[in-house]
């Protein structure tokens, strides 16, 4: 066997000359190399931080503007995408239609492996049609390998609408890097396990997909400082960080935070307008509505109407 990779074999394909002897190890070994190699997942997302900012800035702009995102994949891909689509609800108080993942095979795949489904270029571009993926949109393709014909179907098929496309893959100069108007290609070289993209390259993806979610609802107003002002408290843990929320916001204690809180009928972006203004619970959510449930925005608009 050839020592050196075949040019035409991606990056995430190629055999690790590091990890060659794996199979072989004590259990200790295996994991402090997989740590090791771990490690350089950090530096590869951070030569890439100027293409992540680029692509926040026009998702930014597509929300503004009454657009939606649409994360796109397949397997484990896929799978990170349906999962920061799927946190963005309940951490930032948006509507799940405003971040929604698409995954070849539909949400089966989640849980059963559909590889197969990757394969159909054609299917992309009809489950993105099926979604009503339009102009005003953005659409993000993730694929490690940069060469799913399922992913590249869907980013072609959104930029010939006129949506915003980028692409994240951990594959330099790669059919999806060609499709996509931004590329984001954080380079984390052969995985411990030849071609197991759900390692180096997974964890990629995944760093990416948290800033690309994070910044973009950050820039939309949905954080105030670095608290989630807009999280949903749906359970005992969330109703008290919601209250340790409120309290940090408005210097309420304990008990009155809970008194807010409840008047507000359990919503802290509510608790905190009513909080702030000193206005009635109608008001708060009137001016939330208007404000597009950003919390600042309600602030000054009701701040501005008592002046």
């Amino acid at each position: 066997m050839a020592d050196e990779n075949p040019s035409d074999v991606p990056v995430t394909e190629q055999e690790n000359p590091r990890t060659r002897e794996i199979s072989r190890l004590p259990t200790a070994e295996v994991v402090r190399l997989m740590n090791e190699e771990d490690a350089c997942v950090a530096g590869a997302v951070e030569r890439v931080l100027p293409e992540v900012a680029r692509a926040v800035d026009a998702i930014v702009e597509r929300l503004r503007g009454g657009g939606r995102l649409f994360y796109v994949g397949t397997g484990t891909s896929g799978r990170l995408g349906v999962l920061d689509a799927s946190e963005c609800p309940p951490t930032f108080g948006v509507p799940p239609e405003l971040v929604q993942g698409i995954i070849a095979g539909g949400y089966e795949a989640l849980y059963r492996a559909t590889e197969a489904s990757e394969d159909d270029h054609d299917a992309g571009a009809r489950d993105a049609a099926a979604r009503g993926v339009g102009a005003r949109d953005a659409l993000v393709g993730i694929a490690a390998s940069g060469r799913t014909p399922y992913t590249i179907g869907a980013v072609e098929f959104a930029r010939a609408l006129g949506a915003f496309t980028a692409a994240v893959t951990c594959a330099p100069d790669s059919p999806i890097t060609r499709a996509a108007e931004v590329s984001v290609v954080p380079v984390v070289g052969p995985e411990v396990v030849a071609g197991s993209t759900r390692l180096k390259a997974g964890t990629a993806q995944k760093m990416v997909l948290n800033m690309i979610s994070t910044a973009t609802m950050i820039r939309l107003g949905y954080v105030t400082g670095n608290r989630m002002t807009n999280m949903q408290p749906r359970n005992l843990k969330l109703r008290e960080r919601s209250l340790r929320i409120l309290g940090a916001e408005t210097g309420l204690d304990e008990g009155a935070a809970r008194e807010a809180l409840e008047r507000a009928g359990g919503d802290l972006r509510v608790a905190l307008v009513m909080s702030k203004t000193g206005r009635s619970r109608e008001e708060a959510e009137r001016a939330l509505g208007s404000a597009g449930w950003v919390v600042a925005g309600a602030v000054e608009e009701l701040s501005r109407d008592a002046d």
